[in-house]
């Protein structure tokens, strides 16, 4: 794969007493557009099943990718913000962070993560009343704070190790098991295998992207999975998620409908990336492969729908 400019991704320097006035650009990039389907796609394959048991609301599916996208956004900026105020991000590899680089004020990035989370917890809650599911609204609260604790907090978790524990939880199974849930009002076991390997591809991404870090967040004291399990282990690991994430859209296929196989559209963008990570693939040309594992799991969870309608 063509190795990407790295111009964009450096971080940008402030001179002394500059104000601290970042750009449109410059906050649309501390939004990692490219984690955003990591975000849809397990909404897609949740509601491919809603498709399968008859049970689709378009609205429904709409509110659940709305909570998805303002929690995705609002980690990312938190990630920033916290990350930055440690300094785990001064000697950054990839995309550029707003604190890390000086680009926008502490305060300023806080401010859009948790401005964020409320707009996630405003659709969640008409998605909620829609439903006339109360109790969601823990599940609700339990997503946000474990958006913020990732790395915000005296104690983050992800600073632990324990990072692609909870985005396999809450970006895999939650996002897509919820999605079916609240149109269906159950959770048939398809539901599982689907968030299953929405799930395992959202880790993927989280490897991918702290694979490309590990030297720095050693330096910089945070305890990632990969920081644990050493580089070639991290490479192993990724290839596994890959596997799993394709046996888990046949295994949906084998509780709905053949036509769900069109998930494994995403072994397209799946082979070249984890060719690239088992190959060694190294820094910036990770953020190329961090790209692909999200098309991949885009691909998954939109082919599980698609598959699911033509089924129906």
């Amino acid at each position: 794969m063509a190795r990407l400019g790295t111009s964009a991704l450096k971080p940008a320097s402030r001179a002394e007493g500059e104000l601290n006035v970042a750009s449109v650009a410059e906050w649309i990039e501390g939004a990692r557009l490219r984690t955003l389907p990591a975000a849809v796609a397990p909404v897609l394959a949740g509601a491919g099943i809603a498709i399968h048991e008859q049970g689709f609301s378009a609205t429904r599916t709409i509110l659940a990718a709305l909570v998805a996208l303002g929690l995705q956004v609002g980690v990312n900026y938190a990630n920033d913000y916290s990350d930055g105020v440690r300094g785990t991000d001064a000697q950054r590899v990839g995309p550029q962070r707003l604190v890390g680089s000086g680009a926008a004020r502490p305060g300023q990035v806080r401010a859009a993560a948790f401005g964020c989370f409320g707009l996630a917890a405003v659709f969640g809650l008409v998605l909620v009343a829609l439903a006339g599911q109360w109790w969601l609204i823990g599940v609700g609260a339990a997503c946000i704070l474990a958006a913020w604790y990732y790395t915000g907090g005296k104690h983050p978790y992800g600073y632990l190790g324990l990072g692609e524990v909870f985005v396999f939880i809450f970006f895999g199974l939650v996002a897509t098991v919820g999605t079916a849930y609240v149109q269906l009002g159950q959770a048939p076991w398809p539901a599982w295998t689907a968030g299953t390997g929405m799930g395992a591809l959202a880790c993927a991404v989280l490897v991918c992207n702290n694979l490309r870090d590990i030297a720095n967040d050693k330096a910089a004291g945070k305890r990632t999975l990969e920081t644990r399990l050493g580089e070639r282990g991290s490479r192993i690991f990724y290839a596994i998620l890959a596997g799993i994430a394709v046996l888990a859209v046949i295994a949906t296929a084998a509780g709905t409908t053949w036509w769900a196989l069109a998930g494994l559209a995403m072994v397209i963008f799946l082979i070249p990336a984890t060719q690239h990570v088992l190959g060694g693939g190294q820094g910036l040309t990770l953020v190329r492969t961090l790209k692909f594992t999200g098309f991949a799991e885009l691909a998954g969870g939109l082919g599980i729908f698609a598959g699911m309608l033509i089924g129906a």
